[in-house]
């Protein structure tokens, strides 16, 4: 994997990049302006980020692994310390299939008619490899799904989910937690 030099992010013109920031030269970004990316960010292989009218804002320390998607007109944003697994594809639009609008692919945000909404990932939430994520869904802290899992509905915190749709499985363990506040204190102290 060959990662986009330093000068090479800047030229793409995001609204902003943190440090360090590892994005493959075969990932596709649509709508920089409109894409904020924190600090310790890795997007890998074919990925492609399409920010609509909501934007996308990415955290600090997120993996996107290969082959995932985020597109749409609603907002999509993912907390510190949340991920996606391979092929995974967050929507925050759909269109109507009633046949009573235009596809809506070049429109404007005023001739807009399809449905969105925001997708929210909370920290340490995040989709297994093959997952779909809808609009107007938001993972709350911890929460997560297997491969192969279409999330139309709000995960609670600290649950997992699996199914087509997705249905409540299991509680998760929070030694998340303890891990999470131990890795934002050794790196305070590196500061």
């Amino acid at each position: 994997m060959a990662w986009l030099t330093k000068t090479e992010i800047e030229n793409l013109g995001f609204a902003s990049v943190g440090n360090p920031v590892f994005l493959s030269d075969k990932a596709s970004f649509y709508n920089c302006e409109k894409i904020r990316l924190g600090h310790h960010v890795r997007i890998d292989d074919f990925c492609v980020l399409s920010a609509g009218f909501g934007g996308i804002e990415i955290g600090n320390y997120v993996h996107l692994a290969v082959y995932c998607e985020l597109q749409g007109e609603g907002k999509i944003y993912m907390a510190d310390f949340s991920g996606l697994s391979a092929r995974v594809s967050i929507y925050s639009d759909y269109e109507h299939c009633k046949g009573e609008m235009l596809a809506y692919s070049n429109l404007s945000e005023d001739d807009f008619s399809g449905k969105h909404g925001d997708v929210i990932l909370h920290s340490q939430s995040g989709a297994g490899a093959g997952s779909v994520i809808l609009p107007n869904v938001t993972l709350e802290y911890g929460s997560g799904c297997p491969t192969s899992t279409v999330i139309i509905e709000n995960c609670k915190a600290f649950s997992g989910y699996f199914g087509v749709p997705a249905r409540w499985a299991t509680e998760r363990k929070k030694t998340m937690l303890e891990l999470e506040q131990q890795l934002r204190e050794k790196l305070a102290s590196d500061e």
